[in-house]
């Protein structure tokens, strides 16, 4: 993938950037390039930077410094993916060839990065929105530490509370992971786009209550049609009707018997009453042991694991519909085939693609991981 030249009909530049500052440190060539991103996990770039002299080279030595620089990919004038450079491989073979393999990870990785540097307490009736934003802004107050993620402030209407002490030697990922997690969460994101009005490369906090939504009219992906290959696996072995989670000991006397605090036992009994088996799942939760956060847990878990999960997954030739903006879209898979005879059109929302630009003799595909809506 050259910077400057198209491919097919569409053109991907790579520009390398300092992470603190933004400021462009050079634009270089991509080749085997795939990116990804999802919601709720970090999405990653992987490339390889052909170094077919000395000059590209010592560019490419300047550039490339992990953990401090930030990689933009912009397919036109649109931003298609950002985020951190964390690994960089140089390598030569046997005929003097060199090259430099590269992987980089979207900007909520870095808060896999960052520890939680004092002591944070969110009284009863906070928005769990107002913590996360709190969490954060108490990464970029620190020394060094903005990396210019932005914030909305918008409220979920969903409260709660929370403490923190700087002894746990928390993560900040961890942390806003596990506020998700607690029943009637919500999903986050570090979306990356390019501001109409400025045209300044934006990262910005993105939350969603229940879930992140985007767009107002399903998407139609038809088979016969754009979709090339789907895969719709069903997977029970991690079912459950019943949970469990444990937490740690609330006991404070090292001279007693500890053992975890356990929430309450959460039962989908409609499943039981209809026929289900009794299917038991379990999760541990370090740092945790107040039973009534524990139970909300153990019920978040429960309606998680109550059906088979399907994960579909669909690979389309990219058109003007498809962009990383539809992550959150909801689109309407229309399949018809052997499997399928009848026809199917279930409804799903968009929780993840991987993008693989156009190659020689290959097209700009994507492929999207689906996640079935309620009926």
């Amino acid at each position: 993938m050259n910077p400057v030249t198209p491919t097919g009909t569409v053109t991907y530049r790579a520009l390398f950037c300092d992470l603190r500052t933004d400021r462009v440190i050079d634009t270089l060539p991509l080749t085997e390039v795939e990116f990804d991103d999802f919601i709720g996990k970090p999405g990653q770039l992987r490339a390889t930077v052909p170094l077919p002299d000395a000059a590209l080279a010592r560019r490419a030595r300047e550039a490339l410094r992990p953990g401090r620089t930030a990689v933009w990919l912009e397919r036109g004038s649109d931003i298609w993916w950002g985020g951190i450079l964390w690994t960089c491989t140089p390598a030569g073979d046997e005929r003097g060839r060199l090259d430099v393999e590269i992987q980089a990870g979207t900007f909520d990785s870095y808060l896999d990065h960052r520890i939680l540097s004092t002591d944070l307490s969110f009284p009863a009736g906070t928005d769990q929105f107002d913590m996360v934003r709190a969490l954060v802004r108490h990464v970029q107050e620190q020394p060094g530490g903005d990396i210019g993620i932005t914030m909305d402030d918008r409220a979920s209407g969903v409260t709660g509370s929370a403490s923190y002490t700087r002894t746990d030697l928390a993560r900040v990922r961890e942390l806003i992971d596990a506020l998700g997690a607690l029943q009637d969460g919500f999903e986050w994101r570090v979306q990356c786009y390019r501001d109409s009005a400025t045209g300044a490369r934006v990262k910005k906090l993105q939350l969603g209550h229940p879930t992140i939504r985007t767009g107002a009219v399903p998407i139609v992906l038809d088979r016969p049609g754009p979709v090339i290959t789907y895969s719709l696996p069903t997977d029970s072995t991690v079912q459950a009707n019943v949970w469990l989670a444990r937490g740690e000991t609330a006991n404070n006397n090292n001279a007693a018997a500890s053992l975890p605090e356990m929430s309450d036992a959460a039962v989908a009994a409609d499943d039981l009453d209809a026929g289900w088996p009794r299917l038991e799942g379990s999760s541990d939760h370090s740092g945790i042991s107040d039973r009534a956060v524990l139970n909300s847990l153990a019920r978040a878990e429960l309606s998680r694991a109550r059906r088979p999960q399907i994960i579909p997954e669909v690979t389309i030739r990219v058109d003007g519909r498809i962009s990383p903006a539809l992550i959150g879209a909801s689109v309407l898979l229309r399949i018809r085939d052997g499997w399928h005879p009848d026809g199917t059109d279930p409804r799903y929302r968009v929780v993840g693609l991987t993008v693989t630009p156009p190659g020689r003799g290959s097209g700009e595909t994507a492929k999207l991981y689906l996640e079935l809506e309620d009926a």
